[in-house]
């Protein structure tokens, strides 16, 4: 997003009425780079009142990332997680793996207002409207290699589920192995990319991407049946609460998965898993699909099939609700 057209927006942010002449003054702006500063804000998904004499406002206030809003939330691990705001980038994940291998702490945070090529697992691309998701990655280094990091997906989507609780977003259940849903609905997703060691040490980058209050254009784009937090909730968390609350329970659990690993949060991600004892299918990458009942995961975090051929435990793959 040009660095007007953010500035821009951050004048506009309170949804109060302000003349163009006073806006463009205030950005240092030509009458033209003006209007096209308005435009863009507008392609963005974001509603311009205009009204004669008045001037421009939003429709609705914007609710801006604040880091020191953030930063006093965060209580005892103030001092551990290093918040970084930005208001435009292609992908928190792909800017905090290059930090990772530069050598950037444990803790350390990306967020952003606008992601321009978020991206989802197995490829896919994370869609996600101007003010209407929160999107970010969190650094967590551990002493062990990658093959040790088992589970460490479904340790994320608890620590995830605990934060939205905590904010009056009930409901939320897990999706094997990396999606937060919602009666069926996705919610939010989960990204973790690795780097390090195959024996250790190792940096784990976890990309988070919730749904907020996601507009028609970005619900179109979407592949599958989704929902926001407004639609659950009604009322929207502030997004500086959210993400320090989410930040909060990350740290506690990833203190604690770096210690015991996934087991001890086995029976809290089962009964939290959408697909509990139902019918389901997995398909593989290669083309191999497998039919079965969810019967939940293994203390490694491997998904556990009842199949014709008894329990079969996988650690791969992508996971629907079969028909019927």
């Amino acid at each position: 997003m040009p660095a007007k057209t953010f500035d821009l927006l951050h004048l506009l942010s309170d949804a109060n009425f302000r003349s163009g002449a006073v806006l463009a003054h205030e950005l240092g702006a030509t009458p033209g780079q003006f209007r096209q500063a308005l435009r863009e804000l507008e392609h963005l998904g974001l509603e311009l009142v205009r009204v004669r004499g008045r001037g421009y406002r939003l429709a609705e206030s914007y609710d801006f990332l604040d880091a020191a809003a953030v930063r006093a939330r965060l209580g005892e691990y103030a001092q551990r997680l290093h918040l970084e705001l930005l208001g435009a980038c292609a992908s928190t994940n792909t800017l905090l793996l290059e930090r990772a291998r530069s050598g950037a702490p444990t803790g350390s945070v990306i967020a952003c207002e606008l992601q321009s090529a978020g991206r989802g697992r197995r490829g896919n691309s994370w869609q996600s409207g101007l003010g209407g998701s929160l999107t970010f990655s969190l650094l967590w280094r551990f002493d062990r290699g990658a093959a040790g990091l088992a589970g460490l997906s479904l340790a994320a989507g608890v620590a995830v589920a605990r934060a939205l609780a905590s904010l009056g977003v009930e409901g939320v259940q897990l999706k094997w192995p990396n999606d937060l849903l919602h009666a069926g609905r996705k919610l939010g997703g989960i990204l973790i990319e690795l780097h390090g060691d195959a024996a250790g040490p190792s940096a784990a980058v976890i990309g988070i991407g919730l749904n907020l209050r996601l507009p028609a254009a970005v619900r179109d784009a979407v592949a599958q049946p989704v929902t926001d937090v407004a639609a659950i909730a009604g009322e929207v968390p502030q997004r500086s609460r959210l993400l320090a609350a989410t930040l909060v329970e990350l740290a506690r659990v990833l203190d604690g998965f770096s210690e015991h690993g996934f087991a001890p949060l086995r029976q809290e991600w089962t009964a939290r898993h959408a697909h509990q004892g139902r019918p389901v299918t997995l398909s593989s990458g290669a083309g191999k699909v497998v039919t079965g009942r969810a019967a939940g995961v293994a203390e490694d975090g491997a998904l556990l099939l009842e199949t014709a051929r008894g329990l079969e435990r996988f650690v791969s793959g992508e996971l629907s609700l079969r028909a019927g």
